[in-house]
């Protein structure tokens, strides 16, 4: 059965979430919706919808044009076994000594790395995304530089692959956090395929915004591995609940983006120590104090 798709840009936020709650009344109806901002700088709202059936195009012109956004763009797209698609397209990914991979490669994961089981089905935050593997190749460098961290976040996990790395590398617990109940679930089921069930702890919150992570801190590292505008949200939680001489790695930020990324945390105490980029993406160390 084919999928359809249907997606605009409009420049405000609270028309683009009108515009996705009137899409879900249409017929056929959208068996999803999503509003997304666009991470370019654009200050504009992406909405998407995706149909069983051909939508009604006449109705989304209407609706387009009734809340200032472009004309929507109809695609069908062909069936496709995702899974398989993406068995095929993911190779394993090194950054670092992290060797991540799918169960399809385990036959190649090397005896030196440490390694780290992401399946395909669970691809986003596998590392092949400029941001992750930024964000694990920090890692390496600072626990090869003489880096122990005995209290360690990853707010924001997704997959939890970087509070897994952590624990890979320190016997430590981790607390790995999402605002996604789904990605929770993810995170916690990826943390008992790879056998850390009991040294990664997967928390749903918003932030830093659960007793467990308060009560843990100050952490002597912390990872957020999100976008641009949570990052700069959170700064001044992350001075609060990072340790002093304590690091963050950061990224999610598009290289136009980051100074504005560094201006919030140095206001709240940190230093930059690593400024790298990976594909369109930068990952940023600092260091509090």
């Amino acid at each position: 059965m084919p999928t359809f798709t249907a997606f605009t840009t409009l420049a405000d936020r609270d028309l683009a979430e009108a515009l996705a709650e009137l899409i879900e009344d249409l017929e056929p109806a959208p068996y999803g919706t999503g509003v997304f901002e666009i991470e370019d700088g654009s200050e504009r709202w992406e909405v998407g919808a995706y149909f069983l059936e051909r939508p009604d195009e006449i109705a989304l012109t209407l609706l387009a044009l009734s809340h200032q956004a472009a004309p929507f763009v109809v695609s069908e797209l062909p069936e496709t076994d995702w899974v398989a698609h993406v068995r095929r397209e993911l190779a394993p990914v090194v950054a670092g000594r992290f060797f991540v991979y799918g169960s399809h490669d385990a036959d190649k994961v090397p005896a030196d790395s440490v390694p780290l089981l992401i399946d395909a089905a669970m691809a986003f935050g596998t590392g092949h995304h400029g941001t992750t593997l930024g964000c694990l190749s920090a890692l390496d460098t600072l626990e090869r530089a003489g880096l122990v961290a005995h209290r360690v976040a990853d707010i924001g996990c997704g997959t939890a692959v970087l509070a897994m790395a952590a624990a890979k590398l320190w016997p430590e617990t981790v607390l790995a956090s999402d605002i996604d109940p789904v990605a929770v679930e993810t995170a916690t089921a990826n943390v008992a395929t790879n056998g850390l069930a009991g040294r990664v702890i997967c928390l749903e919150a918003a932030g830093f915004a659960h007793p467990d992570l308060q009560a843990a801190a100050p952490f002597d590292l912390i990872f957020a591995n999100i976008l641009k505008a949570p990052l700069i949200a959170l700064a001044p939680d992350m001075g609060r609940f990072c340790a002093e001489s304590g690091h963050v790695i950061l990224s999610g930020i598009l290289h136009a983006q980051a100074d504005d990324v560094i201006a919030a945390y140095q206001a709240q105490g940190f230093t930059l120590v690593v400024r790298n980029e990976f594909g369109d993406w930068t990952t940023l160390v600092l260091k509090r104090g």
